[in-house]
């Protein structure tokens, strides 16, 4: 019986580095930003999935919205209300919009992201500038 507890702890030492979840270093497709902004994991891999992908939403947004200041002639890509959601809701909402749209899975992450945006927050229709004659 001796025998056997050195070699199941031996055993135990090690399944940490296959049961651990990998940490969030990058994402490549929508399919990969959709499932780190709804993490299946726990602990502190979950923490770093949702800090990745409320950094992810938040520098695509800042960049949005610096390049299409009010008042731009360029049309906004969307166009979040104010007040608008929460980084944590949109995170959210971002990853159920991937699973209901898997057409979308393997386009690179920004496109993906921008595709939900624009169907979460639709710019309002210009007025027409056509007079009436």
């Amino acid at each position: 019986m001796k025998r056997v507890i050195p070699a199941l702890a031996l055993l135990l030492a090690s399944a940490p580095a296959f049961a651990q979840p990998r940490a969030v270093d990058h994402v490549q497709t929508t399919a990969d930003l959709g499932a780190i902004c709804d993490p299946a994991t726990a602990g502190i891999p979950r923490l770093e999935s949702i800090a990745y992908c409320q950094g992810f939403l938040t520098a695509a947004g800042q960049y949005h919205a610096l390049m299409n200041p009010p008042g731009s002639p360029i049309r906004p890509l969307f166009c979040v209300p104010n007040p608008g959601p929460t980084i944590a809701e949109s995170g959210i909402a971002l990853a159920r919009w991937v699973r209901e749209n898997p057409s979308h899975a393997n386009e690179p992450a920004l496109d993906g992201m921008l595709r939900w945006a624009q169907a979460s927050f639709p710019c309002p229709t210009p007025p027409s500038t056509r007079r009436a004659r």
